[in-house]
């Protein structure tokens, strides 16, 4: 007797209404959407290749980290000799090295610099030290640059107001950037590609007034230009840095009494004490505030500012003055970024990339219902129907995620529609071989159902797999396909075992025909 479960009543009754809760929001117009925000929160997130934007490829250049992070390490360890009065010769830096020429007590220098960091390795070789960071160390750190690159990038792209973008680490040294429905590629480019790494320091005043030494300076200073605009502007600034632009706590982009663009910056209890120091003992002297080792401004001191807030002035428009706040609030990159590549694709094109891929499915779907009711009339109908639920049923899912629908994922939702009736196929054909053995309606049908199941488990299981595989060993729009097509696998087993079996059965209680109409 073939009669629907209660269980399945309930379970058909929710898919399709959660089909339509989340599936129909998609299909509304731009110029018609709701009002209410949760209707238009419903809505799939177009990809890079539907609705335009950028495409950047970043390679992190973590060549001159090593390096930087050893000379660093050598300050401190200067600092501490110095103050545990312990003699040293000197201290170089040679071949990703530290090289300490020592007098004595060398045990006590191993242990006082295995306490400064456990990733540095120590050896001993004649009367040297070679301090240097082990290969295990090496990697650690190369991935924590790429790592905390990724992070301040995120940081600088939501400042923007980027809508939805995708960042992510590739490989091991790469980052990827898709930006959907940007207007501006040319200044997030600029934004990326600044390490934005600041620092306050005195201009070097009696070889700015040499006129011989313009364009080379004296030991512990160094020659940098100004910014694009003043590029040929050349300044000799000392190189001992006053305060780093690490101890930033916030900037923003302001106007000044002239109604000038200036940038307001506030430092943290340690920068603003070391800005205090730094002004109220160069009264009457230049300060160069460097970005990126360019000059930003070089203004002159006229009293203490001890209260840790400043604004820096220079050629800024309003928009330049609130990049470099956006730079400065998200902090500096640790490594320099370099475009690998690099794509733009317009609306113009997004929009071509739907209404193609949208025609293109809808014939697929056009086809294929109009072969299932030449072939198997009634039951093709509810075989249709039952395609139509799943279709729904993914655009809801995907939707209800808020997963972001591609080019890729749009072939993945085509390639279902004629997966989805494979099912419904391999069921139909068998409950027509088991009315050919003189089964009884009820049985052909019972008996149709429960031999094709194990046919189709074997069947979308193995194509569920493949979809697994995709989506972990790819990437991009390959992912993008895998998702759609496990989604489809399991929104068919779905529709066909259940929502089109209560309708058979459901047909079957109220047309009772002498014989099967397939």
């Amino acid at each position: 007797m073939l009669r629907n479960s209660s269980f399945k009543i309930t379970l058909t009754s929710l898919i399709l209404l959660f089909s339509l809760l989340y599936a129909v929001p998609n299909f509304i117009s731009s110029n018609s959407k709701s009002e209410i925000t949760w209707w238009n929160k419903k809505q799939l997130r177009l990809g890079l290749d539907l609705q335009g934007g950028s495409h950047i490829l970043l390679q992190v250049d973590d060549s001159s980290v090593i390096s930087d992070r050893l000379n660093i390490l050598a300050d401190e360890i200067r600092k501490t000799l110095r103050k545990k009065n312990i003699s040293y010769s000197s201290i170089d830096i040679k071949n990703d090295n530290i090289e300490i020429s020592i007098i004595s007590e060398i045990e006590e220098i191993i242990t006082l610099i295995k306490d400064i960091t456990i990733d540095l390795s120590v050896e001993k070789k004649n009367n040297n030290l070679i301090v240097y960071y082990s290969d295990k160390s090496k990697e650690e750190i190369k991935r924590s640059v790429v790592q905390q690159s990724l992070e301040i990038i995120r940081r600088r792209i939501d400042e923007v107001g980027t809508n939805e973008p995708t960042i992510q680490i590739q490989g091991k040294d790469r980052i990827l950037v898709q930006l959907p429905g940007l207007d501006d590629p040319e200044r997030v480019k600029k934004l990326l590609g600044k390490t934005a790494k600041m620092n306050f320091r005195l201009v070097d005043e009696k070889a700015m007034n040499n006129k011989t030494q313009t364009n080379r300076a004296p030991i512990g200073s160094e020659v940098l230009s100004g910014l694009e605009e003043d590029s040929s502007i050349k300044y000799i600034i000392k190189k001992r840095i006053g305060v780093n632009g690490d101890r930033l706590i916030d900037a923003q982009a302001s106007v000044d009494q002239f109604n000038q663009p200036v940038v307001s910056i506030r430092f943290d209890t340690i920068g603003a004490r070391r800005f205090g120091d730094l002004t109220s003992k160069n009264i009457n002297k230049r300060f160069a505030i460097v970005l990126d080792n360019q000059v930003i401004s070089a203004p002159v001191i006229r009293e203490s500012i001890p209260g840790g807030s400043a604004q820096i002035s220079g050629n800024f428009t309003f928009q330049t003055a609130n990049d470099l706040a956006i730079l400065l609030r998200a902090g500096s990159l640790p490594a320099p970024l370099e475009i690998l590549e690099e794509r733009t694709v317009g609306p113009s094109l997004g929009r071509d990339s739907i209404n193609s891929g949208t025609l293109a499915s809808i014939i697929a779907l056009l086809l294929v219902l109009i072969y299932m009711f030449l072939v198997y009339g009634k039951f093709g109908l509810i075989a249709n129907f039952a395609l139509i639920v799943n279709i729904l049923l993914i655009i809801a899912i995907l939707s209800f995620i808020q997963a972001t629908l591609t080019l890729p994922g749009i072939a993945g939702i085509a390639l279902t529609t004629g997966m989805a009736v494979d099912a419904n196929i391999l069921i139909f054909e068998r409950i027509r071989e088991e009315s050919r053995l003189g089964r009884s309606f009820s049985s052909s049908i019972e008996s149709g159902f429960k031999q094709a199941l194990r046919t189709i488990l074997d069947a979308n299981i193995t194509t569920f797999i493949a979809a697994i595989i995709l989506f972990y060993f790819g990437s991009g729009p390959i992912k993008g396909f895998a998702v759609t097509l496990g989604l489809g696998v399991l929104t068919t087993m779905l529709t066909s075992l259940v929502v089109s079996r209560v309708l058979i059965n459901f047909w079957f209680k109220n047309y009772k025909n002498k014989t099967i109409p397939i």
